[in-house]
């Protein structure tokens, strides 16, 4: 009979390729798992994984393996959640993977209120580029999602506005533009901009505001182009130009080394998303988490603070 906890030994080889990595995932020796695999090796009579020094990768069969294992270790983990439930408490694990900056400022307290409600529910936070937060959801290796725009073409998953994150201008203490406190659209042409990726939700919300004014943001002096809001922001303290942050890395990594620079006529706000899985069956705590992040208001990032 199969062993959903070999299973799930193997889902995470296969998602590592590299035993010693799953091995410290799953708080196992590395020897454990080389025997796990193996008991299923056995068990199929077939490789699951093909060896070439500490190189790994999935054989044909593997990967066949890997839809179906997932599945039962789901319906696995439901049988498990399920029947601790019946003694009148939510009991669970919960896997959220969300991009960077509501990763760091949203989620712990969210869960800080969510945990008072439910303590026996154990959240596991997986926070990466957007893109993959929203593919692990996709996939079904995450239960829930935070991101800036709703995944349509994700047929698995269900989104639903969040909140909303102000977008801010950030300068230097000492620049001309933090003493007047405000400026005119237009002077966003005289100075350097650091500012992110261009698949990132911040520089996407950014561009999409400035498209209604006379500014375009490709037009922008660019003189840094940051993977992360936290480094635009110590950016702008040493004096390399100015940028956009979310309000909550402004008034976080920045409190008291950066000013926020008000655009008179314009104020940029980041729609968030919560997505969840919905084609894998929800166990109780899952469904308790929904319930709780669909009726909380939290109407602006900033505002948790």
């Amino acid at each position: 009979m199969l062993d959903a906890h070999q299973l799930n030994v193997f889902l995470i080889a296969a998602e590592t390729l590299n035993f010693t990595q799953a091995a410290q995932r799953m708080n196992m020796s590395q020897p454990s798992v080389s025997q796990h695999i193996q008991a299923l090796e056995r068990h199929f009579n077939t490789s699951l994984f093909l060896r070439a020094g500490r190189t790994l990768q999935l054989t044909d069969a593997g990967l066949v393996l890997v839809p179906m294992a997932r599945d039962l270790v789901s319906q696995s983990i439901l049988i498990e959640e399920t029947m601790e439930s019946l003694q009148g408490e939510i009991f669970g694990h919960l896997m959220v993977g969300c991009s960077t900056t509501p990763g760091k400022y949203v989620l712990p307290h969210l869960l800080a209120q969510f945990h008072n409600e439910h303590p026996k529910v154990r959240v596991t936070c997986l926070v990466s580029p957007q893109a993959q937060a929203i593919n692990m959801l996709c996939e079904g290796k995450t239960h829930f999602a935070l991101a800036s725009f709703a995944h349509k073409s994700c047929m698995d998953a269900e989104f639903v506005d969040f909140m909303c994150d102000p977008v801010v201008l950030i300068t230097p203490l000492n620049h001309p533009w933090a003493q007047k406190g405000s400026i005119e659209i237009e002077e966003l042409y005289d100075e350097n901009f650091i500012l992110r990726e261009e698949d990132s939700g911040t520089y996407r919300t950014v561009r999409d505001a400035l498209r209604n004014t006379s500014v375009r943001i490709e037009r922008l002096k660019t003189l840094l182009t940051l993977g992360n809001s936290e480094a635009i922001a110590l950016s702008v303290q040493e004096g390399l130009g100015v940028g956009f942050v979310s309000q909550a890395v402004a008034t976080g990594v920045g409190r008291d080394h950066v000013a926020i620079v008000k655009i008179n006529g314009l104020d940029i706000c980041r729609e968030i998303y919560i997505g969840r899985h919905t084609r894998l069956p929800s166990t109780k705590a899952q469904n308790a988490f929904w319930d709780f992040v669909t009726s909380i208001d939290i109407p602006k990032m900033g505002t948790i603070f």
